[in-house]
């Protein structure tokens, strides 16, 4: 294939060449020195907050704000509308629609590249990154042939699903990396084992969390930040697995429990939690300040508050909840926490 060929579809060059993968986290971070770990906080980010490259820097922008007097962990979702695009791969293959279906994973693998560009890293850091999108490209064409016959399994639908948060995660440590902020993709894989319910899997909390924390306690107390993908895990026989839809909170709430932290911030495109819906009426009143029976309460009533497993995770810790609007971070949202003592909040005067 010649220069000019490739240039004009970037993608095939996946299939074609042999892509080494890149030494492994593990490796790398063993060789780095390591300090206490101390406070950690958790920033959970949407697919809209990560939505272009634009996004991506002004979202690591607010990691590195936090950096300085903690240590940040970040759990990242897909670019929006990218798990929808890859579920539609899987409904076209069902419709024996190969082609189509192949076009869609390129047109995927292009949108990263692109935003990959767009991030205008540093050359190393480019190099790295294109390689790793690369060969996630290369994987994904893999899930997406010319020709039949396959089957479309659940199993299949949520390896299709996983491709997302991949792609997210290695952008976003490029765009940390790109503002001094040392940072290593992590995928949740690795250390989230679940049931096998495809596309709904539910996590084994004890397994979890022992393998969690040996995957990322040596990144933090090497001052590292790790970018994780949410929304996926792994059977115990490491076939990729999902949460289920609209469980990114959820992925949030878990990734902070396991490495004991004190809050969750969730970077989303809203001010807060309201007491209904602000785009159906005027009358919407942000909350400032909920305890965990608080929000259950709004949630049982039929509230779009949080994903129904984050309010009881974070409960068993007593860890804190932000929920804050990435494009306004001078606002400052609605906290969910233990319920606090007016007696104390006065100073000891009822």
């Amino acid at each position: 294939m010649s220069p000019e060929q490739q240039e004009a579809n970037p993608v095939a060059e996946y299939e074609l060449s042999s892509v080494e993968r890149p030494v492994t986290v593990a490796e790398e971070v063993a060789r780095l020195p390591r300090t206490p770990l101390q406070e950690v906080v958790a920033f959970k980010f949407g697919g809209t907050s990560l939505f272009g490259a634009e996004r991506m820097l002004h979202a690591a922008g607010l990691v590195r704000d936090a950096v300085g007097n903690t240590r940040v962990i970040v759990v990242v979702s897909a670019m929006k509308e990218v798990t929808d695009r890859l579920l539609r791969i899987a409904q076209l293959q069902g419709h024996v629609e190969w082609q189509k279906a192949r076009e869609a994973a390129e047109a995927v693998v292009e949108l990263h590249l692109a935003t990959l560009r767009e991030l205008r890293l540093a050359e190393k850091d480019h190099a790295r990154v294109t390689q790793e999108i690369r060969i996630l490209g290369r994987d994904l064409l893999h899930e997406a042939p010319l020709r039949g016959p396959m089957k479309v399994t659940g199993a299949h639908r949520d390896r299709l699903a996983s491709f997302g948060e991949r792609f997210s995660a290695r952008l976003f440590a490029g765009a940390l990396a790109k503002i001094g902020v040392p940072a290593v993709p992590v995928v949740s894989s690795d250390f989230v084992v679940t049931c096998d319910t495809f596309q709904e899997a539910k996590p084994l909390l004890e397994h979890t969390r022992r393998r969690g924390q040996e995957v990322l306690f040596p990144l933090l107390e090497a001052g590292i930040v790790p970018v994780v993908t949410g929304f996926i895990g792994a059977t115990p026989d490491g076939r990729f697995t999902t949460l289920g839809r609209n469980s990114s909170d959820f992925s949030g709430a878990l990734i902070a429990h396991i490495v004991d932290a004190e809050e969750l911030v969730i970077w989303t495109d809203v001010d807060g939690i309201f007491t209904t819906n602000p785009k159906e009426t005027a009358e919407a009143k942000l909350l400032h300040e909920l305890s965990y029976n608080d929000a259950q309460a709004l949630a049982t009533n039929g509230a779009k508050v949080l994903h129904p497993l984050v309010l009881p995770l974070a409960a068993q810790t007593e860890m804190t909840i932000w929920v804050r609007n990435t494009f306004k971070p001078q606002q400052r949202g609605t906290r969910i926490g233990p319920a606090r003592d007016p007696f104390r909040q006065n100073g000891g005067v009822a």
